[in-house]
């Protein structure tokens, strides 16, 4: 494919950012999508070869006029995400859970409706779940189900909107912006912690679950999958 368009919905930072410079380097224009002007901003400053547009991934209108100004895309990766839904059932906060719901699932499928018409028919859908929709960890039940209803779209979608193809990328811990709302007094050692019950005895970059992105949505032969960049975390029990 030469000359792609890619929109990374979400890519003012984290894994969305490192993703749209992923992107990038494989010879893409490549635009992101953001709430926060300040971060594109600064993205604007850091990485002048990306193209920021100010707009909610869970607003239809604001998705699908910012999709009809770009014209065909042939890329679409969804990496929105929330921090909510966290804790124990027995006290979960359930309009924080519905706030999650709305962020992140809502928020992958609005934008998918909105940007599915000016989609290449040899084009990509790529959306971003996580290690707790089929991990035990407990404390999770609520993310668990978030990013599961997002990692459910995928094999339908693949096969209804073919030759499209729809994949997804599971990550588990990475250190993101994701965690800032952790002192660093307690999530350095509680990554520690983590690291050394993982079998790739390491926290991932945004960087390293970026490539994997970057694959799903440029490999011509991968649909219909979703790719587990999880460090093992699903193969052992996690602190």
């Amino acid at each position: 494919m030469s000359n792609p368009t890619a929109l990374v919905v979400g890519g003012t930072s984290g894994i969305g950012l490192a993703t749209a410079r992923q992107l990038r380097a494989r010879g893409a224009t490549v635009h992101i999508a953001g709430r926060d002007k300040q971060r594109l901003d600064a993205v604007a400053t850091t990485d002048p070869d990306l193209i920021g547009h100010c707009a909610d991934g869970g607003d239809r209108a604001a998705m699908t006029a910012l999709a009809t100004e770009l014209g065909g895309i042939d890329w679409l990766v969804v990496t929105l995400a929330g921090s909510d839904g966290a804790g124990p059932i027995a006290d979960l906060d359930l309009t924080m859970l519905r706030n999650a719901f709305e962020a992140k699932f809502w928020g992958h499928l609005t934008t998918v409706q909105a940007v599915l018409p000016h989609l290449s028919p040899t084009g990509s859908i790529t959306l971003l779940g996580a290690v707790t929709a089929r991990a035990g960890m407990p404390g999770t039940a609520g993310i668990a189900a978030v990013n599961g209803a997002v990692e459910a779209l995928v094999r339908p979608l693949a096969a209804e909107l073919a030759p499209i193809r729809v994949n997804a990328i599971s990550p588990g811990f990475v250190d993101t912006p994701w965690w800032s709302g952790l002192p660093a007094e307690i999530k350095q050692p509680y990554f520690e912690q983590a690291a050394q019950a993982l079998p790739a005895r390491r926290i991932a970059t945004a960087e390293d679950v970026a490539e994997v992105v970057a694959l799903a949505a440029t490999n011509p032969n991968i649909t219909g999958t979703i790719i587990e960049a999880d460090g093992g975390a699903r193969l052992v029990s996690m602190p």
